[in-house]
């Protein structure tokens, strides 16, 4: 039963390095547009990591203008994701920071973590 499960999983992208809640990252896309393929970056907070199997996913939140936020999730096992860069680690104490989403500014800074 095992061999048949392994022989359904799709591969983990070797590209994505491991990720923590609070970590700053910088996620390169894949982005196809007509016929042309371009990569777009995302950069922002990891504000979830939900772990389950093939489903695998993190959850990215930004600023964008005029202070509106926007929260991406991505796969991670999928191959559009080119590359991911951790920029930094955020000191956190719990798994999920959705705290975050109320929070603006000054406000919705993390500490960093030195190890």
């Amino acid at each position: 039963m095992n061999n048949l499960l392994e022989s359904v999983q799709t591969p983990l992208n070797p590209n994505i390095p491991e990720l923590a809640p609070g970590d700053s990252v910088s996620v390169s896309v894949k982005i196809k547009e007509g016929e042309r393929e371009r990569i777009q970056e995302f950069k922002g907070t990891i504000i979830a990591i939900r772990k389950k199997g093939m489903h695998e996913t993190f959850t990215v939140r930004r600023i964008a203008s005029n202070g509106i936020g926007v929260e991406r999730t991505f796969l991670m096992r999928s191959p559009r994701i080119d590359k991911v860069v951790v920029e930094r680690h955020g000191k956190v104490r719990r798994a999920k920071l959705f705290f975050l989403r109320e929070r603006t500014g000054k406000k919705a800074r993390l500490k960093q973590k030195f190890s």
